[in-house]
């Protein structure tokens, strides 16, 4: 149990736990954050499946490019939109239950979708989606910002993000092939169904949050969302999110139609292809993540280690990209795949500097008003994409824009985001009133 100090500052309780952890709960941690960086494996295949099937459903529904960019976007406008309640409710009330709700929500609606049939109802569905989606990252960033310490968190982090990476991956890998032979709706149903399962050792390992720590966030309500949005760092991490969540969205929605239809891959190419893109996105994240806190167990600050990697992270992943759209057939391949060594070099430290920020008491709502704005990139990317798309008849102007959007990330980790270490938050009382 973590106490609160004497003049009652939440800033004063250190990212370094007071307690050193013991081996077995280091062990039992150990086993949550594999859970965890499974849970985000099935939730990125679950919301990356219809992009994968994207060509199919277009054929078989006859809708436009426009329509199928809306179907790709609605599950934001939820997943965006509950990012502050998310944040709340994992900060209010044990984490453990709440994303155990949330995933059972998410993997029920893939399930479903998997037996609609209509434009409404394969919208309704991925609003549902984005229902249970959006306690996923609020949860991560609680149980990370609680359990590991800021030499742990680059690794720990980037364990979790390698199964965001590998979901697509898997997805177009698996999810290429079944639908080729079988078609979308035997994915979806299979999915949501096997996904379920992972409730079981989740409700076996995760331990329950103790109730003097619960306690201790009562009171911080509303005027604890007010509190982080006066501070310049969390406005600096807000831009700094939505413009890496831009890039990973319109990848996440559109690359398996940029690789079949732009690029004349076969589904099974596609499938490769992607996979072999989202492999090394995963792996640069787990190496990179690991690097940072060598980095920074070798007396290097945080801000230095952190913002370093972050900043070369975006702008690579924005210059490969604009490389991307006018590559030619023989090496676009390559350019695509640099795009994706830079993703992993990006995303392994985001969080992990969100955490250190907030400290404990406050993780949950940051993270979700960092989700919320972040997420607004998922509703605009794969719509405004989809519309470029039946305007121009090509991805090109879609993926320079998207490299702007990365370098307006990168400026901001260097001018906005401020010293990466805890804020002083005003005390609990007045952050109750």
């Amino acid at each position: 149990m973590v106490s609160l100090p004497a003049n009652g500052a939440v800033g004063a309780i250190q990212t370094e736990d007071a307690m050193s952890p013991s081996a077995n709960h280091n062990s039992a941690m150990n086993r949550v954050l594999f859970l965890m960086a499974l849970s985000v494996l099935i939730n990125y295949i679950d919301r990356s499946n219809l992009s994968i099937a994207a060509p199919l459903i277009k054929d078989e529904l006859g809708i436009s490019g426009t329509q199928l960019g809306t179907l790709l976007s609605a599950f934001f406008y939820t997943y965006g939109l509950l990012q502050i309640p998310a944040g709340w409710l994992v900060d209010r009330f044990d984490v453990k239950w709440v994303f155990a709700l949330g995933f059972f929500v998410w993997s029920a609606s893939t399930a479903v979708t998997g037996l609609l049939h209509g434009f409404a109802a394969l919208l309704i569905a991925r609003v549902v989606l984005g229902v249970g989606e959006s306690i996923a990252f609020p949860s991560y960033g609680k149980i990370i910002g609680s359990h590991f310490q800021e030499r742990q968190r680059g690794f720990a982090n980037a364990i979790v993000m390698t199964g965001l990476a590998l979901g697509p991956a898997l997805g177009m890998w698996i999810g290429g092939n079944v639908i080729g032979r079988f078609g979308w709706r035997p994915f979806f149903i299979a999915l949501g169904a096997i996904g379920l399962l992972w409730l079981v050792p989740w409700w076996i390992w995760m331990p329950r949050r103790p109730t003097g720590q619960a306690k201790s966030t009562n009171g911080l309500g509303i005027s604890g969302i007010l509190a982080i949005l006066r501070q310049r760092s969390a406005w600096g991490t807000c831009i700094c999110l939505f413009s890496f969540n831009y890039t990973s969205y319109l990848l996440v929605t559109w690359l398996p139609f940029y690789l079949t239809r732009e690029r004349g891959l076969s589904m099974r190419e596609m499938a490769r292809a992607g996979g072999l893109v989202y492999l090394l996105y995963a792996a640069a994240c787990a190496g990179f993540g690991k690097l940072s806190d060598i980095w920074v167990n070798g007396g290097t600050s945080p801000t230095i280690v952190r913002k370093t990697l972050a900043t070369a992270g975006y702008t690579g992943m924005g210059l490969f990209l604009a490389i991307t759209a006018i590559a030619p057939s023989r090496v676009f391949l390559w350019t695509l795949a640099a795009t994706a060594i830079f993703l992993g070099m990006a995303t392994c430290n985001i969080w992990a500097m969100t955490q250190t920020l907030a400290g404990r008491e406050m993780v949950g709502r940051w993270t979700g008003i960092q989700n919320f704005v972040g997420n607004f990139a998922g509703a605009v990317a794969p719509w405004l994409t989809g519309f470029l798309l039946d305007r121009t008849g090509h991805f090109s102007w879609a993926f320079f824009i998207t490299a702007v959007m990365a370098w307006i990330g990168a400026l901001s980790w260097v001018f906005i985001v401020g010293r990466i270490e805890p804020v002083e938050w005003s005390s609990n009382a007045e952050l109750s009133q």
